[in-house]
Parts: C-alpha cells; structure tokens; sequence
C-alpha cells in the first residue's frame, strides 16, 4: 500500500464527530486545523479535543503530553485559512445533501490541487458531494464511528469517479490513525454498517407493532440468547430513534410504526430522556435472561444475513469486511456473514421465504446471492462453503495466524474490540490453529494479543451465558489442547491477562510479561470460578493458600507480583520485553523437537503421579531420546565445541 503522503488534516465541524476526528489526528502526530461557521464552536470544539487528551493522559493511553498534542491543533472560522495547507480535508458538517455539495465546492476552491477531500457522512451519496467539485477522482467517503476516540473502525467509501491512488493514501491514512479501515466498494445508500446493523433494531420493532413481540422480549432474546451486547430496543435508545428513522425513511422498506410515531413525538431515546424505555428516572431497560426464552431471534438474523448477502453479491463489499464492520461498528460479538454460515444459509433462505410468503413485504424478498449458494449446496460451516471456504485453511475472525519458516507458530489474538475477551467461536479458532498444523513442522507456539493494551482481558460471559453448559465444556477443551500440545507454548503478554485469558497463559509453558501488565481472576465478583483448569493449575503454581487468595478475592495484582509468586517467567520492562521474547523463541525453537516434547510430556505428567512415577517417566523418556539422531548430533556439536544443527 502507497503512504498517505498527509501531513497537515482540516476537519469542518467542530462538533461531537468533528472534534474527536481532528483529536484522532493530532494523537498521531498531524498538523490539524478544525474549523466550524461560529467561534463559540470552535472554542466549544478546541475545549473539549483538550479535555479529552487530559483524560487520555490521566489514563496513561496517550504517549505524549496531552499539551504536546494539543498544540497541533488550531481552530479557524475561515474556510479558506483552515483548508489552504491541508493535504486532507475531513468534512464533518450535518447530515443535509445540500450542505455537504456547498461546503465541497468552496473546499475544492481554495485546497491545494493535490488534497483528498474526505466526508464523514453515515450514508449520503459520496458521487454526489463529488459532482460539486472539479476533482470527483479524489473525493472519498471516512465514515467514522462514534465516539472517534474509543472506535476502531473506519468505512473507506468508493464514489463513481474516486481514483484508486486516492483509495489507497486514504486506507494509508487510516492505518497511520491507528484505525481499521473497511473498504466499501461502491456507493450504496448506508455504506455496510448501517445496512446490516438497522435490520436489527428495526425488524425487532416490526415484530413490536404487530404484537408478536414485547420489548423485553426481544431484547433479552439477542442478548441472552444469541449474545449480542445490546438488544435491538435498547440499542435503538442508545443511539437514538431518529437515527434510525433517518436511515430507513430514505432506504426501500417501509418505517415501522412506532419508530414513526417516537419521532413525531420526539420520543427519541436515551437523550430525549424516554424511547422504548423510560430513561428520566434512572430505570432504563427493564429486560431479564428469562424474558426472551421463546423469541425467534432467526427472523431478526435472517434479516441482517439477507442485508449482508445483498451487499457481497453486489460487490459492494466482501464477506472479512462485513464481518470487520459489524463487529468494531455494531459491538457484535460474531460477524453476520459467519453468523448466517453457523446458521445454515439454506435455514436462513427458508425464513426469508416464509416470511416473504405469509406477509408480501419486500424486506424479506431473499437476495440473490443467498439462493444461489444455497442451490450450489454452499450453505456454511457443516457444508464445507458458504460466505466462506471452510475447506482449507480455516477463516479466522478473531486470530492472526501465522507460520515461520523456523517453525514458529504466531497466534494472535485480535478482538481488539474487547480487549481481546473470549468468546466460544474465538476459543475455537484457537484450536483450529492447533489442529491444523502438522506438528512436524512447528517448533513452539506464541500466543499474545493484538493491540496495546490486553493480552486478553477474559471470557466474553454475556456470550457464555447464550451456550449450553456443554458449549462451556468445549471452551475448556480447548485450554486442555494448548496445555497438551506436542511443542512448546509460550505466552507473551502485554496488558490486561484476566480470568480465560489468565487460564489460557495458565495452560501455556513459558509465561513472560512486560511489566506493567495485570493479572487476575475476577470470576467470583460474576458468581463464578475460573474454569478452563484455572483452579487447579494455579494452586500446583502458588499452592492452596495463595491460589485461594488470588481466586476468592478476585483481586488484580501485577506482573512482579506474579513473577514473585512464579505464576510466570519474566517481567521486563516494555522496552525490552519484544527482545526477550525473541530470545526464549530463539532457543527453543533452534532446539531438538523430539527431546522438547519428550520433556513437556514427562513434566506435565509428572506433577499428577506420584514421586516414583513420575522418575519411571524421566527414565523412559531418557532412554527414547538416547536413540535419537538428535541425541547424537548433541554430543558430537559438544565434542566438537560448535552450536548443533538439530533436524526439522
């Protein structure tokens, strides 16, 4: 990918989008300019850019001064001044067609020649605001989420005319932000987000009109139930009904009624201080796990697969990053693409059908793409092929995997989303990662965590609580499969490593952490224990006394505390901590394979027999290796005073 080639970024509005985009910049080290048609605006915008640094500061996640930061940013009520250095100009201006083309025509007036000129829009047409310039080719859509700060997620939106140098420099642009960004490939009304993510709420309010629901019900049912964080009222509340009004008045299908009548009455949600729930008085939802026992939560996801289905068979995006947008833009635990995978896309299909049949509303008219892979017999995980191919290398979601030609196997963990949180789909990507690979050819296993600040912070225990306790067993199944695995484990952790993110470094063989990471099994504050092994290994650790400390009172301790209490290996310094990884990596994985195993087997076994049995163990495992070519390759490199060249 081409560099953005942006140094200097305008940002026009100064409002809650504007603001935390111009703040986003500066955080990563651009001049930035935030303009807005008042200079009680702009001040309004600059004061609050410099609040939220402080706070970031006050937290430890920024790297520099919240004042080295905010000295890149300057406010301007002059559009000319704010935007004639920019290489990047980031319209953030309210959601109106004509106040967006007026604002790009002055823009494409006095910007350099070379500057992209981005709108942050949520759905309005980015080939229109470009036909108001002189450069379509180089006009693009940045659909931030809110609040810009805390999300991760950016939609890179093609116009008809955009080139793809520009594409390009803006998904550089976003990287360099510390964003990820999705690439829309055509100008659909919604982009992706806002067309998978609307059929949640309102299909859930279809269901309400026409009495074959309640609120609670439908909310405890996709939370409970299926696991997502928000239920479709509730969410709606939170983001506002208007919003969604918004959305669907300038879509296809129909508004449901009382998203109307709210709007009319200006019943708008959370902010209006009612909507769905009452807010004023503190209650908010009102919804119980029990609630949503006999909702049909197929009806609402069949909806957002059909949404999904149309978006991929129309090429405006692919099935990684619909899955990617719902996720860091919706908070849903499991992309929707995957979703309609585990669901079975011909179970999906027959919903939409009957629905189609029994109500004639052409939101459940299926797309096209979903009957022909259903006709195909592609219709997700247990078929081998669906959205996905499941045939060959398995399509993580939540992993990074990756094999080195030294045999070291990478295994990220990417739910940044949630500090990396398990959920049974992620615990089960871990051991696809492990099934799949011939044994032969791995030296040792590094499990860390993307991002910067969780190793993992634990279980997903919302998404728990929609499994079976035998689902449950599963996810322990998988800590047994890292803790027996032929080659050795190490755990590099940097950041929050709590309750399955403690018990999973718990089952791994070498345990190494920067120092300023926290540790901690809080499952007793949810009423719970450690599972996954997490009672039993940690007392073999620590002993009885200690694990029960760690365990009853649920309390965070540090890396050196866990170092003292030999819970794991080294806590280093961050500085140092990528190069003592590397060292322990370096020496494990230039070592004999055969004897490693050997020792792993002999060790791990060792500690639940007795002290005789676990020395006929030594002694077996002794004898095997004095066979070995590796055996003999080790004396004769120490004879001959050289480093041994071990097999593959």
């Amino acid at each position: 990918m081409q560099e953005s080639n942006v140094q200097h970024v305008a940002v026009l509005g100064a409002g809650s989008m504007g603001h935390g985009i111009a703040e986003v910049a500066a955080m990563a080290g651009y001049t930035v300019s935030i303009r807005d048609i008042e200079t009680e605006f702009v001040e309004d915008g600059l004061d609050n850019i410099e609040w939220s640094l402080g706070k970031l500061e006050e937290k430890g996640q920024i790297d520099e001064s919240a004042e080295e930061v905010f000295a890149r940013v300057e406010g301007y009520t002059d559009l000319e001044a704010a935007v004639e250095d920019a290489d990047l100009v980031v319209e953030a201006v309210p959601e109106k067609m004509e106040l967006k083309r007026e604002t790009f025509a002055e823009v494409d007036e006095h910007a350099p020649e070379d500057a992209i000129l981005a709108s942050n829009t949520s759905g309005l047409s980015i080939t229109e605001m470009a036909a108001a310039t002189d450069r379509p080719e180089q006009v693009v859509g940045t659909h931030y989420f809110n609040p810009p700060v805390k999300m991760d997620l950016v939609e890179v939106v093609h116009g008809e005319e955009t080139s793809q140098e520009t594409i390009e420099r803006v998904h550089a642009y976003v990287e360099s932000i510390g964003k990820v960004g999705i690439d829309v490939k055509k100008d659909v009304h919604g982009f992706v987000v806002n067309n998978v993510l609307v059929p949640f709420m309102g299909e859930a309010a279809w269901m309400y009109d026409t009495g074959e629901s309640t609120i609670e019900a439908a909310d405890a049912g996709m939370v409970y139930n299926r696991g997502y964080p928000m239920g479709p009222f509730e969410l709606n509340d939170y983001g506002g009904i208007d919003i969604a009004y918004d959305f669907l008045d300038a879509g296809e299908y129909d508004v449901p009624p009382s998203i109307s009548e709210m709007v009319d009455e200006d019943t708008l949600g959370r902010k209006s201080g009612a909507g769905y729930y009452q807010y004023e008085d503190g209650e908010g939802p009102t919804y119980e796990p029990g609630d949503g026992e006999d909702f049909d939560t197929l009806r609402i996801e069949a909806r957002m697969v059909n949404e999904a289905a149309k978006l991929v068979g129309n090429d405006v995006a692919t099935p990684e990053d619909i899955d990617l947008g719902v996720r860091l833009g919706g908070r849903f635990p499991l992309g929707t693409c995957r979703v309609g995978d585990n669901l079975g896309l011909d179970t999906v299909l027959e919903k939409l059908e009957t629905l189609h049949e029994e109500t004639g509303a052409p939101r459940y008219e299926p797309a096209d793409y979903l009957v022909e892979r259903v006709e195909a017999g592609e219709t997700g995980v247990d078929a081998g092929k669906g959205f996905y191919d499941y045939s060959g290398e398995w399509p993580y979601q939540f992993l990074n995997v990756d094999l080195d030609d030294r045999g070291v196997l990478s295994i990220e963990f990417d739910r940044t989303e949630r500090l990396n949180a398990f959920s049974e789909e992620m615990f089960a990507e871990v051991g696809h990662a492990l099934d799949d690979q011939d044994t032969d050819e791995v030296s040792c296993v590094v499990f860390s965590g993307a991002g910067d600040r969780a190793f993992s912070a634990g279980a997903d225990i919302t998404g728990f609580m929609a499994n079976e306790p035998t689902e449950i067993m599963d996810v322990e199944e998988s800590i047994e499969q890292i803790y027996n695995f032929d080659r050795p484990t190490i755990a590099a952790i940097d950041g929050f490593c709590l309750g399955g993110g403690f018990e999973l470094m718990l089952a791994c063989d070498i345990r190494l952490a920067t120092a300023n990471s926290t540790f901690g099994s809080p499952e007793v504050d949810l009423g719970l224990i450690p599972g996954g092994g997490g009672t039993q290994r940690l007392t073999r650790l620590v002993g009885e006394p200690r694990a029960k400390e760690i365990i009853f009172r649920g309390n965070h301790f540090s890396a050196e505390r866990a170092a003292d209490w030999g819970i794991i290996n080294r806590a280093v310094d961050p500085e140092a901590f990528d190069d003592t990884v590397a060292e322990f990596v370096d020496d494990i994985a230039s070592g004999p394979k055969t004897a490693l195993k050997v020792a792993k087997q002999v060790i791990n076994e060792g500690q639940d027999a007795s002290l005789d049995a676990g020395l006929k163990m030594e002694s077996q495992g002794f004898g095997l290796l004095t066979t070995t070519d590796d055996m003999i390759e080790g004396v004769q490199a120490f004879r001959a005073d050289r480093e041994p060249e071990f097999e593959d």
